[in-house]
């Protein structure tokens, strides 16, 4: 009998990705054989980095990693989830003000398939105060934050907001 692969869905917008992000991801493949990380499209929110941008940059952040497999996705992540075979959501939690839309989200997420469990993670005390909204905010006005993002995500940052 062969071992039915475990695959989790880690989505987000992902604008840009952080080592926070990569935090978690690598813990998820503690538990689960596969991650998909699956970028949002919002039309709702304003990105800095366009879908393909985002996509790359996480891409060149795993360097060809294979238990590691990158997306993007529009409508229900339940939905996603299920044309992917994933068993799994994952979620990363900063702090308790996170808790509140996260769970309202698990709940709706569960009573549109229950087939799919919510995982909920808790990031690393390196990066609980590091979001995307921060770091890009710090590097706008001169910020070093080399030490926070991936190189490849440094990178195209300093591309956006070169410094003065």
């Amino acid at each position: 009998m062969t071992k039915k692969k475990k695959t989790a869905i880690y989505p987000g917008s992902f604008d840009p990705l952080t080592n926070g992000h990569i935090d978690i991801i690598e813990r998820a493949l503690d538990i689960f054989d596969e991650v998909i990380i699956a970028v949002l499209h919002n039309p709702n929110k304003k990105a800095l980095f366009t879908m393909e941008e985002r996509v790359e940059m996480i891409r060149q952040s795993f360097n060809g990693e294979k238990s590691v497999l990158v997306d993007s996705f529009g409508g229900l992540l339940v939905d996603y989830a299920k044309i992917k075979h994933a068993v799994a959501i994952i979620r990363g939690m900063r702090a308790i003000s996170d808790f509140e839309s996260e769970f309202q989200m698990a709940l709706m997420n569960r009573k549109l398939n229950k087939e799919i469990q919510s995982v909920f993670l808790m990031t690393g005390l390196r990066w609980i105060f590091t979001s995307s909204s921060i770091i890009k905010e710090a590097v706008q006005f001169g910020g070093d934050i080399s030490d926070m993002v991936p190189e490849a995500v440094n990178i195209k940052l300093m591309e956006k907001f070169p410094k003065i």
